[in-house]
């Protein structure tokens, strides 16, 4: 683990609604030796936000601001929604030219992936798609796994992890740009300047909360627009908490991912535990990734991605 990291919290979607795992989550990073910035976002609230539109918008600006020290991480505390609304107003010029002289990593998941895909698509900055403060550093229980990828991907330019798939799979080797998020998230920035362009990439997607054919229908989307079309593979995390009821008549996410198989021609795989759920692994957006399947066991591999402590190397750019 690093010696000391500052940490800067922003808070660019819903408000921190359990102050106790705020709290623990701040406590945790500090025991661990590391500087906490911006804390007072965690005490924000207008309507279901952290704060007005411009409140949040200026947690990320801020890391524009040359006369305003870089943190070396910069932390969404929680997800939930608000995040869209804040892509027109961030200073992505600004930001290119910050992180092309000085290491900070952005890390989230759920709504902050839109902000994850617009850095990325304007200013070429990649992120991680991690652990956020409240969720995951702030639980009673401390997930070890999570937190122990974390701070290993963070800090080094490569990482991997493996899983075993939980359906037949045949055996695959694949490289592309590694990206992905949140499914509904994805699906909001379709036909907008805010999505990447990545081609053969490595697509990455997970959702929670949502029925099994709200799920079916934003893979439709995703294929129709050409997005899935373009992949190398598809890598599909936690699709949890659906509720089946009679009118479905068994209609169930192992049915609708079964029919949506039928007309989807890139590799779709199951088994790798990210985004939202007390377990996940750290996956950079943006990296350079590897996807090797082998007797029904995955590995992925990333690489060349921006990490804490990189310095003097520009942040890796788009493939168009």
């Amino acid at each position: 683990m690093p010696k000391h990291l500052d940490i800067r919290l922003i808070a660019p979607s819903g408000y921190a609604e359990d102050r106790a795992a705020c709290q623990r989550g701040i406590e945790r990073l500090q025991a661990a030796g590391h500087t906490i910035l911006g804390d007072g976002v965690v005490d924000r609230v207008a309507l279901r936000f952290a704060g007005s539109d411009a409140e949040r918008l200026a947690d990320i600006n801020a890391l524009a601001d040359p006369d305003i020290a870089l943190p070396d991480v910069a932390m969404a505390i929680c997800g939930g929604y608000g995040a869209i609304s804040l892509l027109e107003g961030i200073n992505y010029t600004g930001l290119a030219a910050r992180f092309r002289e000085s290491s900070c990593v952005f890390v989230g998941h759920g709504d902050f992936t839109v902000i994850q895909c617009a850095l990325y698509a304007k200013a070429g900055i990649g992120s991680l798609h991690g652990p956020m403060l409240v969720q995951d550093f702030g639980p009673a229980y401390l997930r070890e796994s999570t937190w122990r990828h974390f701070w290993q991907t963070l800090q080094e330019p490569r990482t991997e992890v493996g899983w075993i798939c939980p359906e037949p799979q045949p055996d695959l080797l694949v490289e592309g740009t590694l990206w992905g998020g949140n499914l509904s998230a994805l699906c909001s920035l379709i036909g907008t300047p805010y999505m990447p362009a990545f081609d053969g990439g490595i697509l990455y997607i997970e959702e929670t909360g949502e029925q099994v054919y709200r799920i079916e229908r934003m893979l439709y989307e995703l294929k129709l627009s050409g997005v899935l079309d373009r992949q190398r593979a598809v890598l599909l995390g936690g699709l949890g908490g659906q509720r089946v009821s009679e009118y479905d008549n068994g209609y169930d996410l192992d049915h609708a991912l079964e029919r949506f198989r039928r007309i989807c021609d890139v590799p779709m795989l199951r088994g790798l535990v990210f985004g939202h759920g007390p377990d996940k692994w750290t996956l950079p957006f943006g990296a350079r990734g590897l996807l090797r399947v082998n007797g029904g066991t995955a590995t992925l591999t990333a690489f060349d991605y921006l990490y804490a402590g990189r310095t003097g190397n520009e942040a890796p750019r788009p493939r168009y």
